[in-house]
Protein backbone atom coordinates (compact mmCIF):
# COMPACT_ATOMS: atom_id res chain seq x y z
CA UNK A 1 0.00 0.00 0.00
CA UNK A 2 1.21 3.47 -0.95
CA UNK A 3 1.39 5.97 1.82
CA UNK A 4 1.59 9.89 1.15
CA UNK A 5 2.46 11.93 3.89
CA UNK A 6 2.60 15.76 3.61
CA UNK A 7 2.56 19.05 5.16
CA UNK A 8 0.70 22.10 3.26
CA UNK A 9 1.36 25.53 3.63
CA UNK A 10 0.09 29.19 2.10
CA UNK A 11 2.99 30.76 0.58
CA UNK A 12 3.84 34.74 0.87
CA UNK A 13 5.12 36.94 -2.00
CA UNK A 14 6.94 35.80 -4.71
CA UNK A 15 10.09 35.29 -3.95
CA UNK A 16 9.90 31.48 -3.85
CA UNK A 17 9.18 32.03 -8.00
CA UNK A 18 12.48 30.48 -9.58
CA UNK A 19 13.58 32.24 -13.38
CA UNK A 20 12.40 29.00 -15.33
CA UNK A 21 8.94 27.61 -15.76
CA UNK A 22 6.21 25.26 -13.78
CA UNK A 23 4.64 22.85 -15.18
CA UNK A 24 0.71 22.96 -15.94
CA UNK A 25 -1.30 20.60 -14.54
CA UNK A 26 -5.04 20.13 -14.82
CA UNK A 27 -7.24 17.94 -12.49
CA UNK A 28 -10.55 16.83 -11.73
CA UNK A 29 -12.37 14.39 -9.28
CA UNK A 30 -14.60 11.32 -10.41
CA UNK A 31 -15.33 11.22 -6.56
CA UNK A 32 -14.31 13.79 -4.24
CA UNK A 33 -15.73 11.77 -0.98
CA UNK A 34 -13.77 13.00 2.22
CA UNK A 35 -13.32 9.24 2.75
CA UNK A 36 -11.45 8.62 -0.55
CA UNK A 37 -10.63 10.54 -3.56
CA UNK A 38 -10.33 9.65 -6.83
CA UNK A 39 -8.12 12.28 -8.74
CA UNK A 40 -7.38 12.56 -13.14
CA UNK A 41 -4.64 14.62 -13.73
CA UNK A 42 -2.70 15.56 -16.73
CA UNK A 43 0.91 17.29 -16.30
CA UNK A 44 2.10 18.36 -19.83
CA UNK A 45 1.69 15.65 -22.27
CA UNK A 46 1.29 12.41 -19.35
CA UNK A 47 -2.14 11.70 -17.89
CA UNK A 48 -2.37 9.62 -14.38
CA UNK A 49 -5.52 7.67 -12.22
CA UNK A 50 -4.92 8.57 -8.16
CA UNK A 51 -6.49 7.11 -5.24
CA UNK A 52 -6.20 8.63 -2.13
CA UNK A 53 -7.50 7.70 1.33
CA UNK A 54 -9.17 9.77 4.43
CA UNK A 55 -6.00 12.26 5.55
CA UNK A 56 -4.95 11.36 9.03
CA UNK A 57 -3.32 13.91 10.40
CA UNK A 58 -0.71 14.22 7.37
CA UNK A 59 -1.39 10.64 6.31
CA UNK A 60 -3.16 8.74 4.12
CA UNK A 61 -2.85 6.05 1.80
CA UNK A 62 -2.16 6.64 -2.08
CA UNK A 63 -2.45 4.57 -5.60
CA UNK A 64 -1.11 6.34 -8.74
CA UNK A 65 -1.15 5.45 -11.68
CA UNK A 66 -0.13 6.18 -15.40
CA UNK A 67 -2.51 6.52 -18.02
CA UNK A 68 -3.15 7.67 -21.20
CA UNK A 69 -3.15 10.95 -22.14
CA UNK A 70 -5.77 10.88 -24.44
CA UNK A 71 -8.17 9.37 -21.73
CA UNK A 72 -7.08 11.46 -18.92
CA UNK A 73 -8.26 14.75 -21.11
CA UNK A 74 -11.19 12.84 -22.24
CA UNK A 75 -12.43 12.32 -18.65
CA UNK A 76 -11.67 15.57 -17.53
CA UNK A 77 -14.05 16.85 -19.88
CA UNK A 78 -16.65 14.42 -19.71
CA UNK A 79 -15.96 12.74 -16.46
CA UNK A 80 -15.29 14.87 -13.75
CA UNK A 81 -16.79 17.24 -11.21
CA UNK A 82 -16.50 21.11 -12.52
CA UNK A 83 -14.93 23.20 -12.22
CA UNK A 84 -11.28 21.24 -13.08
CA UNK A 85 -8.74 22.55 -11.48
CA UNK A 86 -5.71 24.06 -13.29
CA UNK A 87 -2.11 25.32 -11.34
CA UNK A 88 0.72 25.83 -11.99
CA UNK A 89 3.50 23.65 -10.26
CA UNK A 90 7.05 24.93 -9.38
CA UNK A 91 9.41 22.25 -7.70
CA UNK A 92 12.24 24.03 -5.09
CA UNK A 93 15.05 22.38 -3.39
CA UNK A 94 15.10 23.24 0.39
CA UNK A 95 17.48 21.85 3.20
CA UNK A 96 17.26 18.50 1.68
CA UNK A 97 13.55 17.81 0.85
CA UNK A 98 11.33 18.96 -2.48
CA UNK A 99 9.11 21.40 -1.98
CA UNK A 100 6.03 21.50 -4.69
CA UNK A 101 4.21 24.91 -4.86
CA UNK A 102 0.96 25.45 -6.77
CA UNK A 103 -0.04 28.45 -8.36
CA UNK A 104 -3.60 28.16 -9.13
CA UNK A 105 -5.40 29.54 -12.14
CA UNK A 106 -9.35 29.72 -13.13
CA UNK A 107 -11.97 29.74 -10.39
CA UNK A 108 -9.03 29.04 -7.66
CA UNK A 109 -6.74 32.07 -8.58
CA UNK A 110 -4.90 33.84 -6.02
CA UNK A 111 -4.33 30.86 -4.09
CA UNK A 112 -0.60 29.67 -3.94
CA UNK A 113 -0.03 26.80 -1.57
CA UNK A 114 2.90 24.46 -0.97
CA UNK A 115 3.66 21.56 0.06
CA UNK A 116 6.03 19.22 1.12
CA UNK A 117 6.47 14.97 1.55
CA UNK A 118 7.70 13.31 4.88
CA UNK A 119 8.99 10.47 5.51
CA UNK A 120 7.44 10.24 8.64
CA UNK A 121 4.74 12.73 10.40
CA UNK A 122 7.33 13.55 12.93
CA UNK A 123 10.21 14.80 10.40
CA UNK A 124 11.66 18.06 11.33
CA UNK A 125 11.21 20.61 8.73
CA UNK A 126 12.81 23.80 8.12
CA UNK A 127 10.44 26.65 6.46
CA UNK A 128 11.85 28.51 3.80
CA UNK A 129 11.42 32.06 4.32
CA UNK A 130 8.33 32.54 2.17
CA UNK A 131 6.26 30.07 3.77
CA UNK A 132 3.46 31.58 5.67
CA UNK A 133 1.32 29.31 8.08
CA UNK A 134 0.37 26.08 7.60
CA UNK A 135 -3.06 24.33 6.53
CA UNK A 136 -2.48 20.71 6.33
CA UNK A 137 -5.37 20.30 8.52
CA UNK A 138 -7.65 22.52 7.08
CA UNK A 139 -10.23 21.42 4.44
CA UNK A 140 -10.98 23.96 2.32
CA UNK A 141 -7.03 23.75 1.27
CA UNK A 142 -7.65 20.35 -0.31
CA UNK A 143 -7.98 20.21 -3.62
CA UNK A 144 -11.04 18.05 -3.99
CA UNK A 145 -12.34 21.25 -1.74
CA UNK A 146 -11.46 23.54 -4.11
CA UNK A 147 -13.60 22.27 -7.06
CA UNK A 148 -17.28 22.66 -4.60
CA UNK A 149 -16.08 26.02 -3.10
CA UNK A 150 -12.84 27.93 -5.20
CA UNK A 151 -10.87 30.45 -3.45
CA UNK A 152 -12.59 33.27 -5.51
CA UNK A 153 -16.26 32.47 -3.41
CA UNK A 154 -14.18 32.66 -0.50
CA UNK A 155 -14.68 35.09 2.25
CA UNK A 156 -11.69 36.87 3.24
CA UNK A 157 -12.65 38.82 5.95
CA UNK A 158 -13.08 35.22 7.72
CA UNK A 159 -9.75 33.98 6.80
Amino acid sequence: MGIEIERKYLVKGNDWKKPEKGQLYQQGYLSSHPDRTVRVRTVNDKGYLTIKGKTVGASRSEYEYPIPYADAQAMLDQLCEKPVITKIRYRIDHEGLVWEIDEFQGENLGLVVAEVELTDEQQTVVLPDWVDREVTAEAPYYNANLIKHPFSQWDMSSR
